[in-house]
């Protein structure tokens, strides 16, 4: 069946709702799981759906949190989401990052006790529709291997950029830090399919291709040291810095890697005319030159099959399978009765 994106999220609202969220934390949840369906980033749609359920069940998170706003003075602002999910206390922070960021040239916003499963560059093309550029993260629970190690330690510790393109699709990767995403290994099982090589290590620290081996086990960063240099970084910045949980404390206070993480999450916005300023040349301009020599050679944008996918979405709309159709009936249906 095919589905508008207006069409789609009013069911996936309709199901948190259904499920005890109330309106602030159903709209905004609804409206990152179906941008994951509408750019294909199947991980990171409607597959969620369940996850969140699992864990608002479970009371693991509050479905009727309202994150309340510190606005402080100068360029650290902060959102307790109050034990709620990220995404609404995101998008309550945004306008006041934007506006701060634009005034001093740079502005953090740290989000404290909220759960996260989302993907983060909805956050970061969020920022870039207000003409700055993004970086954000956030730790996870302890299912990675630091480089050498044999045990979960680090998270997968995604880690966002984003930079406005005035015209333009912005250019936007987000990335785990882990090799990949563990969502990824949760598809692999289900479909049977085995993991490439170097992905993920067994629960006595051996190479594994089995992703019921590997979600025992532990992931592996990417690109060895130096992922897991990153990893660790995250884990500094966005759970020590800030007041909140590193995966390792995370996965301990949540007891299970089969419910959403609690923990904090870290959002930079920077204005690129601010720190330009004074110095020759239009930094968007000077950017276009950079981005178009990489393409001139051939070579592909990150985000770019996503930015095609949600042309196609829109002008098309979303495509589910019979079984995700069902899916979504189920839920709608049963409530948080629909999920063990």
């Amino acid at each position: 069946m095919t589905f508008s994106v207006a069409t789609l999220q009013a069911r996936v609202e309709a199901i948190f709702r259904r499920a005890g969220l109330n309106q602030v934390q159903a709209a905004a949840l609804s409206r990152v799981i179906v941008a994951g369906e509408r750019d294909a980033c199947t991980s990171h749609g409607i597959y969620r759906i369940e996850g969140v359920l699992r864990t608002v069940k479970a009371g693991k998170v509050k479905a009727d949190a309202l994150p309340v706003l510190d606005r402080g003075e100068g360029a650290i602002l902060r959102v307790d989401a109050g034990g709620g999910f990220s995404n609404p206390a995101f998008e309550l922070g945004l306008p006041v990052l934007a506006e701060r960021a634009r005034e001093l040239g740079l502005a953090a916003l740290a989000v404290n006790d909220c759960t996260h499963f989302a993907a983060l560059w909805p956050e970061v093309e969020a920022i870039t529709e207000q003409g700055l550029a993004a970086l954000v993260m956030c730790p996870s629970y302890a299912t990675v291997a630091p480089a050498g190690g044999t045990r979960p330690l680090l998270g997968t510790n995604p880690l966002a950029f984003g930079w406005p393109r005035p015209g333009r699709d912005p250019y936007v990767f987000d990335f785990a830090t882990s090799v990949a995403a563990r969502g990824e290994i949760e598809l692999h099982r289900r479909a049977g399919k085995p993991l490439p090589e170097g992905w993920a290590i067994d629960a006595e620290g051996e190479p594994t291709t089995d992703p019921v081996a590997a979600l025992g086990g532990a992931m592996l960063t990417f690109g060895g040291h130096k992922g897991s240099a990153i990893s660790t970084m995250v884990e500094l910045l966005a759970g020590v810095m800030i007041g909140d949980l590193t995966s390792p404390e995370a996965l301990e206070a949540l007891g299970t890697t089969t419910l959403a993480p609690r923990h904090g999450e870290l959002i930079l916005a920077l204005s690129p005319e601010m720190f330009a300023a004074g110095r020759p040349g239009d930094p968007f301009a000077r950017a276009e030159v950079l981005l178009q020599a990489i393409t001139g050679q051939g070579a592909r944008l990150p985000s770019a099959r996503r930015y095609a996918a949600r042309a196609k979405s829109v002008a098309e709309g979303i495509a589910l399978m019979a079984a995700e159709v069902e899916l979504l009936d189920r839920l709608q249906e049963q409530g948080l009765d629909g999920v063990a």
